[in-house]
């Protein structure tokens, strides 16, 4: 836990720094993503059956809207973020994460005009950056989409872009294990508008969206789930969307730390039938404070990854499995269907070449 409460205490003394204000401008150009400097991780992890394309959370306290100084500071603290998830996916994916001028934390007070122009700003880098991944590493291999908070948000604007009715978005979609946009929201005007967006409803479909966000049960609205709106969700324990409370005895083990480890049974969790929100009964508000103060009292936000780290890990393995086996079955199955019908041939060919073998011979035939 010693982590934990040193980098809530870093965070609680980023988000007290006064914001660097300036005027808010529109990006005209995304990053340079052929440069190595612009991505975290590139193609990390060879062997791995699947591809990640990880976006990292919200990592920018100081900036008015969006990040325009990469300098070192801002890599390391984005370096940070993105380790403290990456765990989760990396023994079974090769990761890519970009680094992008993200949306600062100030960019989610702001009015709806600049907080869109702030989101299309980021989004400019995230999309170019996925065009690179696809034009010059994926191949045709199985791919992963996953952030959180700000990362999860850009994962369904890539959903959007991306994986729509286009040739090249249903080829995509064939090779879409799973989207975990976790800390952020999808709607059922979001699955209407978008059937690209398919929530998932289990713990192995795939091409679906794994979403949730994490509330002690008394909030009626946040800047994840504003008031009035109801998000579709998943339990990460008990894999139900409805309200069924999954025991703290499924949850394999939450991680606040590598030094401390897993910690199996931490909590269990419901999924509140009003909001769509994930409600975590056995913790302190206390002991797991929302730490910034766009969150509202009883927001557990900043650690919906950690209450379910382990659980999440196995998912990812097992979804990808679940994938994996349905692919190969599906390659196998169109010659698999040939045999017989080659065969049912043959038959035919044997029995019609036995009738007119049989078959009198007309009058001046030679025998």
């Amino acid at each position: 836990m010693k982590r934990l409460i040193l980098v809530l205490a870093a965070l609680t003394l980023l988000v007290s720094v006064c914001p660097v204000f300036a005027e808010q401008v529109r990006f005209d150009k995304a990053l340079d993503y052929s440069a190595p400097e612009n991505w975290a991780y590139y193609a990390e992890g060879e062997d791995k059956p699947a591809d990640l394309f990880f976006i990292c959370p919200t990592v920018d306290t100081r900036s008015e809207s969006n990040t325009e100084d990469m300098n070192e500071k801002y890599k390391a603290m984005f370096m940070s973020a993105t380790d403290a998830e990456k765990g989760i996916y990396s023994d079974t994916c090769r990761v890519f994460a970009p680094y992008y001028r993200q949306m600062s934390i100030n960019a989610y007070t702001l009015p709806e005009e600049g907080f869109d122009l702030a989101r299309d700003n980021a989004y400019l880098d995230i999309s170019a950056a996925f065009r690179y991944y696809l034009d010059k590493e994926n191949g045709g291999r199985p791919i992963i989409l996953a952030g959180f908070s700000q990362g999860a948000q850009m994962c369904i604007e890539l959903l959007k872009e991306y994986f729509g009715s286009s040739a090249e978005g249903k080829a995509l979609m064939k090779r879409l294990v799973a989207v975990y946009a976790i800390g952020w929201r999808i709607t059922d005007e979001d699955v209407k508008e978008f059937p690209q967006i398919v929530p998932a409803s289990g713990e192995e479909d795939f091409g679906t969206v794994v979403c949730y966000e994490c509330e002690d049960g008394s909030v009626t609205g946040s800047i994840i789930i504003p008031e009035g709106v109801k998000t579709r969700s998943i339990n990460p324990l008990n894999w139900r969307t409805d309200g069924e409370k999954a025991d703290s005895s499924l949850n394999l083990g939450a991680l606040f730390s590598e030094e401390d480890g897993p910690i199996p049974g931490f909590c269990g969790a419901y999924i509140d039938e009003n909001r769509g929100s994930l409600v975590i009964p056995e913790v302190s508000t206390e002991d797991y404070p929302k730490v910034l103060d766009v969150f509202p009292d009883g927001c557990f936000h900043l650690y919906d990854n950690m209450f379910f780290y382990t659980n999440l890990k196995q998912n990812v393995a097992k979804r990808t499995e679940a994938y994996l086996a349905a692919r190969e079955s599906a390659s196998v199955r169109p010659g698999a269907f040939l045999i017989p019908i080659g065969a049912a041939v043959l038959v035919a060919c044997i029995v019609l070449a036995i009738v007119n073998n049989r078959r009198p011979k007309e009058k001046g035939q030679a025998a």
